[in-house]
């Protein structure tokens, strides 16, 4: 069997490796050579949106996922007229438009900010003065890892605000002053079997997810985000990793935003559960039985970003495991990670403070 993947980060470049063990095969669609992905398979060279790159990745595999949200879904429509193509893209349609997305999660009962459709300064001082202040103004298209955003506490801030991202169809929503931010990574096969990996806690800098720990036990937050997530994964007749971020405000989960994709907090997976986000995203799609979820232990996940630590170092600190992306150093950029398993919490949050010591800041 031979997948196609769209997109040859990081992302990509593990679910590569998580597959080769099912004696599966892998070609990559990518605009750069020097990606991730080219470390482990070939890469088709091309835009996202060229139809003849596309055409040549789907006539080279048997079935084509994607390891971003920012594919276009028109060329992605075409590839899904030839070859079987998984997560569904009326999933990556909604979770590309925050709007969409927001409105998606009212009608299926999951709570959100408040939120407006802003296309204009009138429609944005209207939103302000529904929803009150403070609030984040946000581009409802391509933005992640805190893009795209700002935060408007003074009612002098609109039009400023407006300056940065007016032109673009924008989403005004409510400031929710959070106790914590959590996530649930889960993964539906295309035979309907699903799983839940445990909430994490999730630690952003700048809007970059920064630490992970996994589980958060909390029976409570835990039955309410699977049950959130099972909401989406029947909406969308789904097959594959999905996962839901979450603020934690008074006890009560407030949903943020979806990923139909493997995640960056569910990277502790790969050591800290039976079975890794990116293998049971392979098996869910290949319509495989999907693994246990279940933690093997207390793990937590640090991001490198910007500049890679030093590897011995690190290395030499029990329980930890390495990950280099191979990538080129640039301010913000996700260059790596490393996981830190321990038996205990106590033990996990030990060896976190020791690596975080040598990461820096």
């Amino acid at each position: 069997m031979r997948i196609g993947i769209i997109g040859a980060g990081q992302l990509g470049r593990m679910l590569a490796l998580a597959g080769y063990p099912l004696a599966l095969q892998f070609r990559f669609l990518d605009s750069t050579a020097d990606s991730p992905g080219a470390q482990v398979a070939p890469i088709v060279l091309g835009p996202f949106d060229d139809a003849a790159s596309l055409r040549k990745l789907a006539g080279d595999v048997d079935l084509v996922t994607y390891e971003f949200e920012n594919v276009p879904v028109a060329a992605l429509h075409e590839v899904a007229a030839t070859r079987p193509c998984f997560p569904p893209v009326d999933a990556l349609r909604v979770s590309q438009d925050r709007l969409l997305e927001k409105e998606l999660f009212g009608r299926l009962g999951i709570p959100t900010p408040p939120f407006r459709a802003v296309d204009s300064l009138a429609d944005l001082r209207a939103a302000v003065a529904a929803i009150g202040l403070p609030c984040v103004l946000k581009t409802r298209r391509l933005g992640y890892d805190g893009r795209g955003q700002r935060y408007l506490r003074r009612h002098a801030d609109v039009a400023a605000a407006w300056d940065a991202l007016g032109g673009v169809p924008l989403i005004l929503e409510g400031f929710v002053s959070f106790d914590r931010e959590v996530s649930i990574v889960g993964a539906r096969s295309t035979r309907g079997e699903t799983r839940a990996y445990p909430i994490v806690a999730n630690t952003h800098r700048e809007g970059i997810l920064r630490v992970t720990v996994a589980p958060v036990r909390d029976a409570r937050l835990q039955r309410a985000a699977e049950g959130h997530l099972q909401r989406l994964l029947d909406h969308f007749d789904y097959a594959g990793v999905l996962t839901i971020e979450f603020f934690v405000a008074g006890g009560r989960l407030v949903a943020n935003e979806m990923a139909p994709r493997v995640h960056n907090s569910g990277h502790w997976t790969i050591e800290g559960a039976a079975t890794s986000q990116f293998e049971n995203h392979l098996r869910a799609i290949l319509g495989l039985p999907l693994g246990d979820t279940r933690p093997v232990g207390h793990a937590a996940m640090v991001n490198f970003i910007g500049t890679m630590p030093d590897r011995s170092q690190l290395l030499a600190l029990p329980g930890v495991h390495y990950h280099d992306y191979g990538k080129s150093p640039r301010p913000g950029r996700k260059l790596g990670h490393c996981t830190v398993v321990a038996a205990t919490a106590a033990a996990r949050d030990a060896a976190l403070r020791k690596v975080l010591r040598r990461v820096g800041p």
